[in-house]
């Protein structure tokens, strides 16, 4: 958590934020997500009222999800069957793929959870779900935007992408203002 004072300090913590998002070239995208990013702002109001300090608090969220990618429409490939990198950027690849796909496997059961009203919603199952659980099901406004590509090779990925957004969209969330009221002693 980074306190704030002005816009310039929150461009400079999106600016690092966008610095630290790693991308890589994939056969489907040459500027693939290959993590989640989440930036969170947090938003407290104070103003003075009769009876004290009223103070009025919110939280965005802005979260870029890397897609899901399926290994070998992904890998960038030399001919020879094998990742143009080294075996360990293979592997890297690997594993960042798997995460990726794991995590929006969660995000999908815990969607499919909070529509359907089934007992237990897994959120503690990823760290994606738990950071954003006020978000979903919770006390949040959420809006979903699906950047999806008119490419004809993208077909099947649109069709996932905006599937996806309207299983989201079916959640339900109890938004509720947060207010807390400090009385003034004198």
């Amino acid at each position: 958590e980074v306190p704030v004072r002005s816009l310039s300090d929150i461009l400079e913590l999106v600016r690092i934020a966008q610095d630290r998002r790693h991308v890589a070239e994939t056969r489907i995208n040459a500027r693939s997500s290959r993590s989640h990013c989440i930036f969170t702002l947090k938003v407290k109001c104070r103003r003075l009222v009769a009876a004290g300090e009223l103070e009025n608090s919110g939280k965005l969220h802005l979260v870029d999800l890397a897609g899901s990618e399926c290994a070998k429409k992904a890998t960038l490939d030399d001919g020879s069957g094998h990742s143009s990198d080294k075996k360990t950027a293979w592997s890297d690849e690997d594993r960042e793929r798997k995460n990726i796909n794991q995590s929006l496997l969660t995000l999908g059961r815990v969607i499919t959870a909070l529509r359907d009203g089934t007992g237990r919603v897994p959120y503690r199952d990823s760290k994606l779900t738990r950071l954003l659980q006020d978000a979903l099901g919770g006390r949040c406004k959420t809006v979903v935007i699906a950047t999806i590509s008119p490419a004809l090779n993208a077909v099947e990925e649109t069709i996932s992408t905006l599937s996806y957004a309207e299983q989201a969209s079916g959640v339900k969330n109890r938004p509720v203002a947060t207010s807390l009221l400090r009385t003034i002693r004198l």
